[in-house]
């Protein structure tokens, strides 16, 4: 397992708790349909997700509060704004566009994931973020924004419904086979405990 510092204030933890406060700000946007700011927070949010990695791994300034905060933000984030979304009729209806069986879906995910890392971690063993978690993050990174465009264009390019229909599913299909992934990974860790 990685060194582990118990460090609470350097970059990495700073970016982290920037994300929280940032995912509460566009949840704000959401809440009063200013789809540009939550865009805007969105982008930000999700830009100190990559860099607090980077940092965290590149200057070794691993935490145990990172450990816990960075997951817990990530999915604030992105679950936060998928609820969001899924409860506007305005990309709820379009053609193969998000559906809230699809947030579901994803949350069951993250829920499922977070409480098999909780249990190994616990057990000592090292749970750390598989690549097709990074995948699911990326589609997420892309799908989110998209939504977020449709919803700010008074005219709705058919290049832009391509990209949200894209990438919402490939988002749903990525986050089905990273669970999947991790259960996989967690049954071989359980079997030799």
């Amino acid at each position: 397992m990685t060194n582990i510092s118990t460090t609470v204030w350097n970059v990495p933890n700073i970016l982290t708790l920037a994300r929280i406060v940032l995912a509460v700000l566009m949840f704000v946007c959401l809440e009063i349909s200013c789809y540009w700011g939550a865009m805007t927070f969105f982008l930000v949010a999700a830009l100190t997700d990559f860099v607090d990695g980077w940092w965290a791994r590149k200057f070794k300034q691993i935490t145990t509060l990172g450990r816990i905060a960075d997951p817990f933000a990530d999915k604030l984030l992105v679950c936060g704004a998928l609820v969001y979304l899924a409860a506007i009729p305005n990309l709820t209806s379009m053609p193969w566009g998000l559906r809230v069986w699809m947030v579901v879906a994803i949350i069951a995910r993250e829920l499922l994931v977070t409480t098999i890392r909780a249990f190994l971690e616990q057990q000592g063993k090292d749970f750390s973020a598989k690549w097709s978690g990074k995948w699911k993050m990326g589609l997420q990174c892309i799908a989110i924004p998209a939504c977020l465009l449709w919803l700010v264009l008074s005219s709705k390019p058919d290049w832009l419904a391509i990209v949200i229909v894209v990438s919402v599913w490939g988002t749903v299909l990525v986050t089905l086979y990273s669970g999947y992934r991790y259960v996989v990974v967690a049954t071989r860790i359980i079997r030799v405990v």
